[in-house]
C-alpha cells in the first residue's frame, strides 16, 4: 500500500537561515533581490526555471515547477543568519567580489538589512579564519541552546510560516565518525560535556533539526551523514540533505561521469587541479579541511561509476585532485581536468576540461 503524504500550500513567508554569510551565501541572497527588481533572471534555478511534463510528451503538458507544486514565490523570502565576521550581506558581497558593484547597489537597502547574528565557531576546525562575532558558551549544548532562540527570534520577529537552514559556511576539518556520533542520546551527552568531535556544522543542523527545521549541508562535512542526526531528523520528521554545492569543478564531474557511464566508455584516469582565491581557497590551504574537500570529490566518481559493477571499465580507475590558493584569482575560480577515457576494444582516448567559474 502506497504512502500518502500530505502536503500543505506553501502560505505565508519562508525564512532562509544561512550560516556563513559570505561569497556563496550573498551572491544568492543579492540573486534572489535582483530577480525580484527583475535585473535579472533565475538562471540555473531548477524551481524557477524549469518545467515538469505531464502525461505523454506529444500532449505537451509541460508546466514550470514552481507553478506545479506548492513552493513559496521569491518576494515571500526572507533570509537571516551568523557569521564570525559583522559585515552585513552588502559590505560582505562587495568583498567577495562575486557581483558587479553596479548591481549591489541597486540592492544595498535591502543587503545592508542582512546583519549576521554571532556564530558559533570553534577555531579547531577552520584553522584558517579567525573572527570576532562569535557565540560564547560553557559547553556546546549551551550554543545550540543559543542557536535555538535565534531561530524563534527570527521567526517571531519576520512573522514567518517556516524556517529552512542552508550551511554555507566554510569547509571544516576531515572528521572520522566516532561513538559519540552513533546514537542521539550520545551526541546530546557530548554536547553537555563538549566532545571535541562535534563540530560547529553538527550544533547548527542539530539545533535546527530540533526546532523542527529542514537543514541542507553545502559544504564536504560530516554533518549530516551520522547516525544521530539522521535519528533526530527521522524522530521529527524534518527533511535533510546535501553533501557540498558542486559548483565548479564536482559540477564537471557530475555532469561528464553519468554521461562516459551511459555509453559503457571506460575511465583509467581523472585528473583534477583547482585555483581559487577567495575565503574558500585561503581554508583549504590547510590539509585537513581540504581532506574533507578532497573526500568528498573522491567519492563522488566511485558513486556515480560503481565500478563494484563494472570493474572491466572503471575498476583501476586513478582519481587525483588538488586546490591550490590563489589570491589574485578571487573568487573566479579554475578547474583543470584532464581525463583518460578509454573505448571500443580498450583504445585510449584524452578529454581536458577547462572551467573557469564563479
Amino acid at each position: 500500500m502506497k504512502t500518502v503524504y500530505d502536503i500543505k500550500p506553501a502560505d505565508g513567508k519562508l525564512g532562509i537561515l544561512i550560516p556563513g554569510i559570505g561569497a556563496v551565501a550573498t551572491t544568492f541572497i543579492a540573486g534572489v533581490f535582483a530577480v525580484r527588481k527583475n535585473l535579472g533572471k533565475p538562471i540555473g534555478s531548477l524551481t524557477q526555471m524549469g518545467t515538469i511534463r505531464l502525461g505523454k510528451r506529444t500532449e505537451k503538458r509541460c508546466p514550470r515547477i514552481k507553478e506545479f507544486v506548492p513552493l513559496a514565490d521569491l518576494k515571500d523570502i526572507e533570509f537571516g543568519g551568523w557569521d564570525i565576521f559583522e559585515d552585513n550581506a552588502y559590505v560582505a558581497a562587495c568583498k567577495a567580489g562575486v557581483l558587479d558593484r553596479t548591481l549591489l547597489d541597486q540592492l544595498r537597502p535591502e543587503l545592508e538589512q542582512i546583519r549576521p547574528m554571532p556564530a558559533v565557531f570553534e577555531q579547531n576546525y577552520v584553522k584558517r579564519l579567525t573572527g570576532t562575532n562569535v557565540k560564547q558558551g560553557k559547553t556546546k549544548m549551551d550554543l545550540a541552546d543559543q542557536v535555538r532562540e535565534d531561530i524563534r527570534t527570527f521567526k517571531a520577529l519576520r512573522n514567518l510560516a517556516r524556517v529552512v537552514m542552508t550551511w554555507c559556511g566554510s569547509t571544516e576539518i576531515y572528521v572520522e565518525p566516532g561513538p559519540v556520533h552513533q546514537s542521539l542520546e550520545a551526541f546530546e551527552q557530548g554536547l553537555t560535556e563538549n566532545h571535541p568531535g562535534i563540530a560547529p556544522s553538527m550544533i547548527y543542523a542539530y539545533a535546527a533539526l530540533a526546532e523542527g527545521i529542514p537543514y541542507a549541508n553545502g559544504a564536504p562535512n560530516l554533518t549530516l551523514d551520522i547516525p544521530a542526526l539522521q535519528q533526530l531528523a527521522k524522530k521529527n520528521k524534518v527533511p535533510i540533505c546535501g553533501k557540498d554545492l558542486k559548483t565548479g569543478q564536482t559540477l564537471m564531474k557530475s555532469i561528464l561521469a553519468p554521461g562516459f557511464k551511459a555509453r559503457m566508455l571506460g575511465m583509467s584516469g581523472w585528473f583534477s587541479s583547482n585555483i581559487l582565491g577567495n575565503r574558500d581557497g585561503e581554508v583549504l590551504e590547510d590539509p585537513e579541511s581540504f581532506k574533507s574537500k578532497e573526500v568528498s570529490k573522491l567519492g563522488l566518481l566511485d558513486f556515480i561509476l560503481q565500478p563494484e559493477l563494472y570493474p572491466d571499465l572503471y575498476g583501476n580507475l586513478y582519481h587525483k585532485v588538488r586546490i591550490h590558493y590563489y589570491p589574485p584569482r578571487g573568487d573566479n575560480k579554475e578547474g583543470w581536468d584532464n581525463i583518460d577515457i578509454f573505448g571500443w576494444l580498450g583504445y585510449p582516448m584524452e578529454i581536458k576540461v577547462d572551467f573557469l567559474c564563479r
